[in-house]
């Protein structure tokens, strides 16, 4: 057996409302559900970006919680890539400047495709990636 693809990707963030303002307004990706406090999650694409309060998540669920999710048990910076094709990446540089988001490394690879990456308020580690860097 083999997963068929991921369905979400957690980030922990320090700020979530920050964190809401960047993922809503910066990058576009439409809010689905906040629990104040404790998390934000947009949707993207097929797929669903988590961010959490790292500290609301080592907490167990109580006895009888309606969802009873563990504990996550990271904190600290990650990193994510959303795809995007050549003009796209053209025009996500172009859209974060203008948004006021550095741009940390810019290149292409060894093996074909582009990379650009940049940090979220928190610190994580984003980047927009063509497919065929994986030869996808």
């Amino acid at each position: 057996m083999q997963p068929a693809s991921i369905l979400e990707s957690a980030l922990y963030v320090t700020d979530l409302d920050a964190a809401e303002a960047f993922y809503g307004a910066v990058l576009g990706l439409e809010r689905i559900a906040r629990v104040e406090g404790r998390h934000v999650f947009f949707r993207c694409g097929t797929g669903v970006v988590l961010l959490f309060n790292a500290e609301a998540t080592k907490v167990p669920p109580t006895a009888g919680a309606r969802l009873p999710v563990p504990p996550h048990g990271t904190t600290g910076q990650g990193h994510l890539c959303f795809a995007a094709h050549a003009d796209e990446i053209e025009r996500w540089c172009a859209h974060l400047k203008e948004s006021q988001v550095e741009i940390e490394a810019d290149f292409h690879w060894p093996s074909g495709g582009r990379s650009i990456y940049f940090r979220d308020p928190s610190g994580n580690s984003l980047e927009f990636a063509e497919p065929k860097i994986w030869n996808l």
